[in-house]
């Protein structure tokens, strides 16, 4: 049946891709629209008119990411560094190094990410003082309901409210904040912060480690992904931009609109970020006809700027991939050793740096001059060699609202894969999930959810989903013990405090 049935995905990012691959794998008559002039758009990255390969931002690839390393194992490809280690910088300079946590002796977690870290500054007293917020991330399980519980508390009461230190607070939680989920801690979910912290650090002891791609992921990942699902009959189309959704006087979706051009269709996989799906809903009458998706307005992106700087000698980056915190109150950067990191600059005379800003707004109304030049000083705290090293070229890119916003209240918006349209399906890394990941790892997992959900209605093999890695016994144990307690008390105890 499924050789019948004509499937459009809307945008070439993780989510359509994998909806894609997996239909084609499968046998639909699957067309992927993409609204850019190539797959993957800003994730992908593109080539200067003098052949520089640019970003929007340098991504990395997490030990949990157990699905993306599956995917491009089954496609054959190589396209990361090895595990790397990590630093981090404020103005007073190195706060902090990272060790690759799987060359450690293991120990139960947290204490490995407690102890094997290189803290240079924090006091251990502070450190001491994250010792009560482990109760929370037992008690939030990524269930419904500890999402309803926790979502409309900022990171920053709740990190308050369990006694952490000032310091600690500053010096490594906000940081990793403003770099995770890319906002200062009053504008971020409890709910979102705990379900992060705890996928990319206090899971597993290894989760923190961290691989790069080679070169962008256009390149390395999604040009070679793209051959293929087009080699099983796929079709993945540029410059498509939807305007509108086709549905019947049932309710159902029969395809899109592109610039007056009709796909048609038995099943629409929407897999585009937060900002297209706000684009699409605020151009279609159909589907401002369901509060579902008009309460989408109520949700939020955050503007990134990307940095590339060529610089006119080789300068000694002692890590490749660096945090920085403290420079300016409500935006986190990174930056990285591209010579270490992208096969083209390895042998490069010079050095080359990416420094991507979060949560930038007051850059963004900058001129590349004035951020070049920023960057150049910034950079120059953390590495004072830089000082000496002239820049030869450089590119910034603005990115507008360019990554999701979990911001305390947004929950209550997000939507299922399960659209209110029946054959309608949803997938990003905004659309709600239990899975557990988070960033890449999940816009990939709910395309394949989505995927699934058209193969359930039409017929199929559905794709294999890896899970993350169970609890710790210790964690599991914990859990069940909370959870048994919470119903006690919901059981004798009236509910007439706020959640």
């Amino acid at each position: 049946m499924s050789q019948e049935k004509k499937v459009v995905v809307v945008g070439a990012g993780w989510a359509g891709l994998g909806a894609t691959y997996h239909l084609a794998k499968q046998g639909y008559d699957v067309t992927l629209l993409e609204a850019s002039p190539y797959p993957g758009g800003l994730v992908a990255g593109w080539k200067t008119d003098d052949g520089k390969s640019i970003e929007a931002g340098v991504h990395g690839f997490w030990y949990p990411y157990k699905n993306i390393f599956q995917l491009v194992e089954e496609l054959g490809l190589n396209p990361f560094t090895n595990w790397t280690r990590s630093s981090q910088y404020s103005p007073a300079g190195l706060e902090v190094e990272s060790p690759i946590f799987q060359d450690e002796p293991f120990l139960p977690t947290p204490l490995g990410t407690f102890l094997y870290t290189n803290f240079k500054r924090l006091p251990l007293s502070d450190r001491l003082s994250a010792l009560p917020l482990l109760y929370s991330l037992l008690d939030f399980d990524n269930s419904d309901d500890a999402w309803q519980r926790y979502d409309k508390v900022t990171a920053r009461e709740l990190f308050k409210q369990f006694g952490v230190s000032s310091r600690l607070y500053k010096d490594a939680f906000e940081p990793m904040l403003l770099v995770g989920l890319f906002a200062p801690g009053e504008q971020c979910s409890a709910a979102a912060t705990l379900g992060m912290l705890y996928y990319f650090i206090l899971a597993h002891q290894p989760n923190f480690d961290v691989v790069w791609c080679r070169g962008t992921v256009g390149e390395m990942i999604f040009k070679p992904w793209v051959k293929k699902i087009e080699s099983l009959g796929g079709k993945v189309l540029t410059n498509k931009r939807v305007d509108e959704i086709i549905i019947n006087n049932q309710g159902v979706a029969q395809g899109v609109i592109c610039d007056q051009e009709i796909f048609a269709a038995d099943a629409v996989i929407l897999g585009v970020s937060i900002s297209g799906i706000k684009k699409i809903v605020k151009n279609s009458q159909v589907l401002n006809q369901y509060p579902e998706f008009y309460n989408l307005s109520n949700l939020g992106a955050i503007d990134v700027l990307a940095t590339r700087l060529w610089f006119d000698r080789k300068v000694n980056i002692p890590l490749p991939s660096n945090a920085c915190f403290g420079f300016d109150k409500t935006t986190g950067w990174t930056f990285f050793d591209l010579n270490n990191l992208h096969d083209e600059y390895r042998d490069l005379e010079g050095t080359v740096i990416e420094a991507d800003f979060y949560h930038a707004n007051q850059l963004l109304t900058m001129n590349n001059e004035q951020i070049i030049k920023k960057v150049h000083q910034d950079i120059t705290t953390c590495i004072p060699e830089l000082a000496n090293a002239r820049i030869v070229d450089s590119r910034v890119t603005k990115i507008s609202q360019g990554v999701t916003h979990f911001a305390p209240g947004s929950y209550q918006y997000l939507l299922p894969a399960n659209s209110p349209i029946d054959n309608l399906y949803l997938s990003g890394d905004w659309v709600i999930t239990r899975h557990g990941s988070w960033s890449q790892e999940k816009a990939y997992v709910t395309g394949l959810e989505a995927a699934n959900l058209v193969i359930k209605q039409f017929g199929g093999n559905a794709a294999t989903i890896i899970p993350v890695e169970q609890d710790e016994p210790h964690i599991q144990i914990g859990r069940v013990i909370n959870q048994n307690f919470r119903k006690i008390i919901n059981d004798f105890v009236p509910k007439f405090w706020l959640p």
